[in-house]
């Protein structure tokens, strides 16, 4: 079995192409945006509209309320769960999407980490919460030096998964990241989408653009109440909480929106050019659908 993975940064064009590969292999599509899989944040995170999802079967499309807990490790074994099933009836399956972390937690497996304590989980949830993230960094600082000096310490999520671990296990966070690649019952093909830097960047501005247009400032107002969840740790909705809380001018607000989002998008090709295995194309290029067998 065949697992094609088509990836690239925010905006590049997956989704046309995704549903054009998928039609061709007869595949679903197997998303793979760890945005998209919440419910109620459909503008803002780009998910497929209710006409791409009926042209082609969507997996991991809205299925968790903002609330809940859900991670690359959860992701991966959902995944390679939804494979086996799948493989039944598909010799070859699509999955497609930009979260550099749930990708890699597919292609190449992630570490063994130790399931974390339920209280423990839910004391950290609320001491987040409470505004307490400073406190939590010295905490890991101290637990785990190694993990503090290499980790994405601005995000709270890195943050709080390492504190869960070191309390739950008695261990360091990082005494478990071994990063030893797992077999997979399935081979893997690769296929990147890039453009010129400036392309990709008026894209995403327009993008943007589009968003707001659409609805987002609504849908982030009804997301309002909920802007403390992980979930909602994201580009395009913390720039608007900031203005819903007035401490920025709309006008403003958008073009921190689009100048994050195009940050973000710089950050997931500096992640994938590590990649030697993916075969690179332009969204254009009539080649690329040669690829898919």
């Amino acid at each position: 079995m065949t697992l094609y993975v088509l990836l690239g940064p925010t905006a590049v064009g997956k989704t046309e192409l995704a549903l054009q590969m998928a039609e061709k292999l007869g595949s679903p599509i197997l998303n793979c945006d760890s945005r998209q899989i919440y419910r109620g944040m459909e503008i803002g995170t780009a998910a497929p509209t209710k006409e791409q999802m009926q042209r082609v079967r969507h997996y991991f499309v809205g299925t968790h309320d903002i609330g809940s807990y859900y991670s690359a490790a959860q992701y991966e074994q959902d995944v390679l769960s939804l494979v086996k099933e799948l493989s039944e009836e598909h010799q070859s399956l699509l999955l497609s999407g930009g979260s550099m972390m749930y990708l890699d937690a597919v292609c190449n497996g992630i570490d063994d980490i130790p399931s974390v304590d339920a209280e423990v989980r839910e004391t950290l949830r609320n001491r987040l919460l409470g505004g307490e993230i400073d406190k939590m960094r010295s905490e890991l600082r101290l637990l785990d030096p190694d993990y503090y000096q290499t980790a994405d310490t601005r995000n709270p999520k890195r943050v709080v998964h390492a504190l869960e671990v070191c309390y739950t296990s008695g261990r360091p966070y990082s005494s478990f990241l071994t990063k030893e690649r797992k077999p997979r019952p399935f081979s893997v093909v690769k296929i990147g989408l890039r453009r010129e830097r400036q392309e990709l960047f008026d894209r995403i501005n327009k993008r943007v653009d589009g968003m707001m247009k659409a609805g987002m400032l609504d849908e982030a107002r009804r997301l309002y109440p909920f802007r403390k969840e992980n979930a909602l740790n994201t580009v395009g909705y913390k720039e608007l909480f900031r203005y819903l809380d007035g401490e920025w001018k709309l006008p403003f607000a958008i073009e921190k929106i689009k100048k994050n989002t195009r940050d973000y998008a710089k950050k997931q090709m500096t992640w994938f050019a590590h990649d030697n295995t993916i075969q690179w194309f332009h969204p254009d290029e009539p080649s690329i659908m040669k690829v898919v067998l």
